[in-house]
């Protein structure tokens, strides 16, 4: 009988889809309000600007369709989502009891060297909000938060986090015209409590700076109606 290989098995490689690439673009310019809330969507305009067949940008269209990016009517226009008040204070709600239970198990187990990876990202974040690229700010700014979830061991939770948050996305892109610099300097207080391995203050400094959507809505909303819900 032959020895049992001692191979390590490693994960499959995920090469990205037609669907994918089609999927991550629209998010984008979704998310980025170059698509703005009430544009009409269609397969064949999308298929066409993209040089694909339309089959995978229904499949696009479907996933976004289940982040709340997209209303997919029968027989009526597909259209991109209004964003919703109430969904952004669900998503805030989700978001802050996942990322908070994740803060908590990180604490115990960040190393030095997964600090000083958090404080480049700062770096890059303050870069970004000096040059004025919201858009780079907002992907740094996630990568933050998701780094924080992998740290504690449970990198699914920015999966389950991501399914949530679309509309409090968009509020989140429209506020950093004015307040990215506040958004970063809440990370450098939740870094700073990190640093000194202080759980207690890195849950309360995160619950604040999350939990900001809440108090800048109504401002949001009344200067750009246009983007909301009735």
């Amino acid at each position: 009988m032959s020895e049992s290989s001692a191979l390590k098995v490693l994960e499959p490689i995920k090469i990205p889809t037609v669907a994918d690439t089609v999927f991550e673009e629209l998010h984008q310019q979704i998310l980025s309000l170059d698509l703005a809330p009430g544009t009409r969507m269609s397969e064949a305009e999308v298929a066409k600007a993209f040089g694909v067949s339309r089959q995978p940008v229904r499949d696009a269209f479907y996933r976004l369709s289940q982040l709340g990016f997209l209303l997919i009517r029968p027989q009526r226009a597909t259209v991109i989502s209004k964003i919703s008040e109430v969904a952004v204070l669900k998503a805030k709600f989700v978001r802050t009891a996942l990322e908070v239970a994740c803060m908590r198990a990180a604490i115990e187990v960040i190393t030095d060297a997964q600090i000083d990876d958090l404080d480049e990202l700062l770096a890059q974040q303050q870069a970004a909000v000096d040059a004025n690229e919201r858009q780079l700010f907002h992907t740094l700014d996630d990568t933050f938060h998701r780094r924080i979830c992998e740290i504690s061991g449970h990198d699914y939770v920015w999966a389950l986090i991501r399914e949530q948050k679309a509309h409090m996305d968009r509020v989140r892109f429209l506020s950093l015209a004015s307040g990215a610099q506040v958004a970063l300097d809440d990370h450098f207080r939740i870094m700073s409590a990190i640093r000194r391995r202080d759980g207690k203050l890195a849950e309360s400094m995160l619950t604040e700076h999350l939990g900001r959507i809440a108090t800048i809505l109504g401002r949001i909303r009344a200067e750009n109606l246009d983007h909301f819900e009735e």
